[in-house]
């Protein structure tokens, strides 16, 4: 590979055979998913920034440990959310602590997106949406509010899902289904009052 080609234009695929020729370049795919994998964790769990952080950290010594089993039929950013999320549960497991407050970031455009995909009213606003949504998903069970999580906070196709989930894209399917109408149950019940 070409020393003086800018490695920010390489795919993930083109770095991390990169990589495997000189480990140096490994800090670009860190770069590339260090605040986007920060911000899944806390996503998914209620753990510190700190703890998040180690988190992270163990999940970029794996990744770069397994590179050389890197799975070709995979895209990089499913391998690399799939050993992350693989880290939040041993995690968990070790603390033997499971999430109690999960701190969603709510952000406008997602919002709009949840809104119009639930088939939320159209005069319930979205700042009503904005301040309850971490209340709604965190009365959820776990595994629909990750999908939930994946699919429109991280925006992960079917595909992506399944490969991070490690579930046949027919169960990511009904997940969502049923993510979404547990989602549309649970904001139910919160009595909106406008």
């Amino acid at each position: 590979m070409d020393q003086n080609l800018d490695k920010s234009e390489l795919s993930d695929e083109q770095l991390v055979q990169s990589t495997l020729g000189n480990q140096e370049n490994f800090l670009f795919l860190m770069k590339r998913y260090e605040v986007k994998l920060l911000r899944y964790i806390k996503r998914i769990s209620n753990f510190s920034h700190e703890e998040s952080e180690d988190i992270l950290q163990e999940a970029f010594i794996k990744t770069y440990r397994n590179l050389n089993n890197f799975d070709k039929d995979l895209k990089f950013s499913s391998w690399i959310y799939r050993i992350v999320r693989n880290e939040v549960i041993g995690h968990y497991r070790k603390a033997k602590v499971r999430p109690q407050n999960i701190t969603w970031d709510t952000e406008g455009i997602i919002l709009n997106n949840i809104a119009s995909d639930f088939d939320i009213h159209k005069d319930i606003e979205l700042k009503y949406l904005n301040k309850n949504l971490n209340k709604v998903l965190s009365k959820m069970d776990k595994k629909y509010s990750e999908v939930l999580v994946l699919k429109y906070w991280e925006e992960k196709d079917y595909k992506e899902i399944s490969d991070i989930l490690k579930k046949p894209m027919g169960t990511v399917a009904t997940l969502l289904s049923r993510a979404k109408k547990q989602f549309g149950e649970e904001f139910k019940k919160q009595d909106i009052k406008l």
